[in-house]
């Protein structure tokens, strides 16, 4: 008979393995902490099951669970007790994003301390940069977002995250850090941030939601294709050292389109709307939840993420060391 058999290639488990294309390591993920300032409770994330709210009294010991996990790096996001007009919390040596940095590295001083730079979850108003009247106000909003780089690279912090989506911020964080003698600290860029209804759960995490209008006019329309390739394209010449999508699973096509432009490392952040979504199934026995927490992972890595930003990854950590096991 006259046909091609690919069937050859998959008639084994260990054929399989022989030939698999993509696979999944510790090394690939980002696991994203929440670092609350008052109280010392530890508080579950009601719309994110198994994902909380850290004190700082209690941070060592869950940084103790993420290293024994085999975890490489996380990034921290800060709920303040105050907050005001410009995000003082954002920028100030005792912040509690710098304070949590700071108990990390003197911990575990090998553990990957990716600070998030942006302001809104520390604004009365819960957007991104400043503003004015309902504008958010872009030039101005730079120098506050420099300071908090800088602030933030001060404590210890390995990589410098910015998320705010304002126009020309990695330049200028990248101006304000080699000037404070920070050139050897990387920026990890949100370059390629939509407008997605799937930050959800995120904004009860991090207590950051607008408390007027949305983010539409900072962040990328979610019928954007092209937009992606000019965004990414602006953040590398101002000096971005990665390059991140988000959302990751509804926006595969992106992070192939941005792999396929660019030679620095692409990651994906798997986002809180699309951790609760297969959580929430989970729980009500729809799915099996390793195998679609594995093949969604797996998804992004064959799209072509180097990195993965998820919660999932303490999970993902149990999965291998059974598949080893």
């Amino acid at each position: 008979m006259n046909f091609d058999r690919h069937r050859r290639l998959r008639s084994s488990g260990a054929m399989r393995d022989l030939v698999r294309e993509n696979t999944l390591t510790m090394n690939d993920f980002i696991y994203p902490l929440f670092i609350k300032e008052e109280g010392d409770e530890v508080t579950e994330v009601a719309s994110m099951p198994g994902v909380y709210q850290y004190p700082l009294s209690a941070l060592k010991q869950e940084i103790e669970s993420v290293v024994a996990c085999g975890i490489q790096a996380v990034i921290l996001f800060g709920i303040p007790s105050e907050k005001d007009a410009i995000g003082t919390g954002a920028f100030h040596s005792h912040g509690i994003i710098q304070r949590a940095t700071k108990l990390i590295k003197e911990t575990y001083p090998n553990l990957l301390v990716v600070a998030d730079t942006c302001l809104c979850e520390f604004t009365d108003h819960g957007h991104c940069g400043l503003v004015q009247g309902e504008r958010i106000l872009n030039d101005e909003s730079l120098d506050i977002l420099v300071q908090t780089a800088v602030s933030q690279a001060s404590a210890g912090a390995d990589i410098i995250a910015p998320s705010n989506m304002m126009d020309g911020f990695v330049q200028a964080i990248r101006r304000g850090l080699d000037e404070a003698g920070f050139e050897n600290i990387p920026i990890m860029s949100y370059a390629v941030k939509y407008a997605s209804a799937f930050y959800g759960p995120f904004r009860d995490a991090a207590d950051g939601a607008p408390q007027f209008g949305d983010r539409k006019t900072y962040q990328m329309d979610p019928a954007n294709r092209h937009e992606a390739f000019l965004e990414a394209k602006s953040d590398e010449k101002e000096g971005a050292d990665f390059i991140i999508v988000k959302p990751a699973l509804a926006y595969l096509d992106i992070v192939r389109d941005v792999r396929n432009e660019t030679h620095l490392p692409v990651v994906a952040y798997n986002v809180s709307g699309e951790y609760a979504m297969v959580k929430a199934a989970s729980q009500n026995g729809w799915i099996d939840e390793e195998k679609i927490v594995m093949e969604m992972l797996l998804s992004m890595k064959r799209a072509g993420a180097d990195l993965i930003i998820t919660y999932f990854a303490k999970d993902v950590a149990t999965y291998l060391n059974k598949q080893e096991g």
